[in-house]
Order: structure tokens, then C-alpha cells, then sequence
């Protein structure tokens, strides 16, 4: 049984309080840490190296079928940096293979499927060490897991935020809205933290907490010629919403926080929830407007004049870069997902250099100064990347 949220100590010796568990993200959790290690000003950088990921879909069932049609869809890719790689799924959301040749008989039973599932159901998304991004036609997250929970016993963050986003997703396709009625992202959420409580239970019970940010695209119902976003925020992700042609942001969410390195979260024992915590808004955009969602990996690391000049900077590079056609694709092959894919690449890129200079400046010290804690350089963390274009579909 783990602890009272409020009272959950740090799976490192010497911390308690919720605090802790979130810095706990910051520090590599192999093996007990030393009791020298308790001081929260105390920062390790140690890591195996990781390589980004990047895409510009993440797995669909194929019999998959959203109900609603909108003039408006995201042109999309994604990219992401583990700061350590991620922990396998435990069964029943993933069956493992035989790894033996020799008793094939013994075997036969096991599925060789590697894809999670839940419910008997592929999870939506993909995994980036605690983090989970989901892009699809007109539905994107980003939920950012605490990874301290790796520590304790049945904890694993991973698994709740892929679940989170997972039965998010399912909620959208299936919701009835449009025709006068307005989708409810907060109340989508709500059920998928039930289901994700529900899923995470016994026999299979497993601990974890995550934040959640997801961005929803469809028409205006009173004017369908005209894009709507609908947003939702729960925790320090963000949503940002940028026009490129005069380098403008229009929206980005606000962090919520508990206090300083302890940001709203939903799962094991958080007084949190959707219904109670979550923050929905409704922007208008344009066509051609880039919708980011990010985990704090970015936030942490990055100003906001440095995202847009980053994204703005990026488009361009891609617009006006011939040498990807060396590669024998005629620039009608290459879609605006791919430059989607390289803008988000190229922010992960630019995230991760702050992240790993331990004398950088960056946001996360300046709130760790405010705060009256001596903390330099970037935060490493866990570094994903979402990047969609409002387009319109082709008749």
C-alpha cells in the first residue's frame, strides 16, 4: 500500500513530501541512492544516452472509426528524447513472446504480438520514457508520467499516462457532439481516468500519477467555414497555439501547480481530477496555425520567444531546404506532416542542448531562484514534442 498522496514519500532516503516525488524525475533511479543524495539541491546528470524518435502517426486500429467529420484536420509529427529508456509494459497489457527457439512447444501460447493492449484493445499512442503523445486526425496529448513512481513497488508511470491518453482518445471518437453541442474534452478526460483506475486495479494493479494536456480540432458550429480548438490542461504540459506569419503566439495554457516542482497530477492517491482541476478553452484559429503540445522537458528548458522563433525558424528551413529532395522524392511526396515532424524534431533538439548544460540559463532555474533553492543549468527530463497545422481538407 503506498502512502496518502499528500503525505508520499520520495523513494529517495531522507525526502518525503509530494515535492519530492516530482524531482524524483530528474535523478536515475537504477539503484538506492546514498543518503548524500537527499539534499534537494543536489541535481544528477547520469543517463545512458538516448536517441530522438520521430513520426508523423502513432498506431491506429484499423477498424477504428471516428463519427465526426470536420472541414479542418492537423497536418502532424512528433519527436521524442527519453532521458532513460522505457519500462516494458507488465502483463496483461503486454504478452511476451517466446525468447527461446529451443521449446517451441512449451511457447505456442504466447502471443508475438509486441503492441500493448488493454481491454483487448491496441493503447492508443506512443511511450517516451514516462511521457505519451498521441497524434491523430484532429485529436493531440501530451501526458508526462512521475517517474519517482519507478521506485516504488507496482509503481509505473509510464503505464498510467499511456493509459490516460489511451482511453482519452476512445472517448473523443465516441463522444456525440456537433449540430449545436459543444465537445466536453473535461468531461472526456474524467471518464478516461476512471477507466484508467478501473484498468489499473486488482489483480493488475499498478500505481502511477500524470499530467495531461490534449488539444481537440474541429468547426465552428455556427459558422463550420471556421476552425475551433478546443483545449484542456491538467498539470505543467502546455499547450501553445502559434501564428507563424507574424511570429504570434494566440493561446498557451497556464501551469497548475500544487507549489514549486509539484504540478497538479492525476492516479495513485492525488487529490486531483479532471472534473475538479482540468481547464478547458475554446480558441478560434486560423488555417495554417501550428498547435504544440509538449511535456515540461521543453517548458523547463525553453522560453517562449525561443519556442516560436525555434518553430518559426524550422518552417522556413524546411520550406526553402531542397537537399531532402537529393533522396529521389518529388516535393509532392514530401506532405506538411513531414514538416511538422522536422519542426518538432528540431524543438527536442534544441530543448535537449539547454537540458544537458548544467551551466545553461533556463526556466526552470529562474523558478528554482524564485523559489530560494541555488539550482543551475537545464532540467533533464524526459522531451516530447507534438507539432500540428490546422489544414483544410481538399474537396
Amino acid at each position: 500500500m503506498v502512502a496518502p498522496f499528500s503525505h508520499l514519500r520520495n523513494p529517495f532516503v531522507g525526502l518525503s513530501s509530494l515535492q519530492c516525488v516530482r524531482r524524483g524525475k530528474s535523478l536515475p533511479l537504477r539503484s538506492p541512492l546514498p543518503r548524500v543524495y537527499s539534499s534537494p539541491l543536489i541535481r544528477c546528470f547520469a543517463r545512458q544516452p538516448q536517441e530522438p524518435r520521430i513520426g508523423t502517426t502513432t498506431p491506429v486500429p484499423d477498424d477504428a472509426n471516428p463519427q465526426h467529420k470536420s472541414p479542418f484536420y492537423f497536418e502532424a509529427g512528433y519527436a521524442l528524447y527519453a532521458k532513460r529508456p522505457s519500462r516494458p509494459f507488465p502483463p496483461p497489457f503486454l504478452s511476451y513472446p517466446s525468447g527461446s527457439f529451443s521449446e517451441p512447444l512449451s511457447t505456442h501460447n504466447k502471443s508475438r504480438d509486441r503492441r500493448p493492449y488493454v481491454n483487448g484493445e491496441m493503447i492508443r499512442g506512443v511511450t517516451n520514457g514516462d511521457d505519451a503523445v498521441l497524434v491523430g486526425d484532429n485529436f493531440i496529448v501530451a501526458n508526462d508520467g512521475v517517474g519517482a513512481w519507478a521506485a516504488k513497488e507496482r509503481g509505473h508511470a509510464a503505464l498510467w499516462s499511456r493509459l490516460i491518453l489511451h482511453f482519452w482518445a476512445l472517448e473523443v471518437e465516441q463522444a456525440e457532439y456537433g449540430k449545436g453541442k459543444e465537445p466536453d474534452l473535461t468531461a472526456y478526460l474524467q471518464a478516461a481516468f476512471e477507466h484508467t483506475k478501473q484498468a489499473t486495479s486488482e489483480p493488475n494493479e499498478w500505481y502511477g500519477t500524470t499530467t495531461a494536456c490534449g488539444a481537440l480540432l474541429t468547426s465552428d458550429f455556427n459558422n463550420p467555414e471556421h476552425p475551433i480548438l478546443y483545449v484542456t490542461q491538467l498539470g505543467d504540459s502546455q499547450i501553445l497555439i502559434l501564428r507563424p506569419r507574424n511570429k504570434e503566439v494566440i493561446f498557451k495554457t497556464i501551469e497548475q501547480w500544487h507549489w514549486f516542482d509539484c504540478p497538479r497530477q492525476l492516479g495513485t492517491n492525488s487529490p486531483d481530477t479532471p472534473v475538479n482541476s482540468a481547464v478547458t478553452d475554446r480558441i478560434e484559429i486560423e488555417e495554417d496555425d501550428v498547435v504544440l503540445a509538449m511535456t515540461d522537458g521543453v517548458v523547463d528548458n525553453l522560453w517562449e520567444h525561443e519556442i516560436v522563433q525555434n518553430v518559426v525558424d524550422s518552417m522556413e528551413k524546411w520550406k526553402n531546404d531542397t537537399s531532402r529532395y537529393e533522396d529521389g522524392l518529388e516535393p509532392a511526396q514530401l506532405s506538411y506532416a513531414d514538416g511538422m515532424r522536422f519542426v518538432a524534431q528540431e524543438l527536442v533538439n534544441a530543448a535537449r542542448t539547454i537540458a544537458e548544460d548544467p551551466f545553461a540559463e533556463s526556466p526552470y532555474m529562474e523558478k528554482a531562484i524564485d523559489e530560494g533553492l541555488s539550482i543551475e543549468g537545464g532540467k533533464l527530463d524526459d522531451i516530447s514534442v507534438v507539432a500540428a497545422q490546422c489544414k483544410r481538407q481538399k474537396d
